[in-house]
């Protein structure tokens, strides 16, 4: 019993935070799948976007490369992070 008492202390915690009515997150719970709505109302009213054969405006491909080929370069150029004392 005594080495199940842990499991059930914890258990009972983890049960009443889940009926807590205090919300935690109700910023996040104010937008929860508002992309969702947004991307079916915008299938609705563009329902025939995906027979569009124009090109997106956008970088060709040698600037796209170049600008990726840099993002690559600094990624691997960044100072260690002083989080554990900047050990890696």
């Amino acid at each position: 019993m005594m080495r199940n008492l842990p499991i059930l202390l914890a258990s009972g915690m983890l049960t009443a935070c889940a009926y807590s009515t205090v919300p935690i997150t109700p910023q996040w719970d104010n937008r929860f799948g508002l992309d969702t709505r947004m991307t079916l109302a915008q299938q609705v009213l563009y329902a025939d976007a995906g027979r569009n054969r124009d090109p997106v405006a956008g970088m060709d491909g040698r600037s796209a490369r170049a600008a990726y080929e840099r993002y690559q370069k600094a990624a691997g150029e960044q100072q260690p992070s002083l989080v554990n004392g900047g050990a890696k």
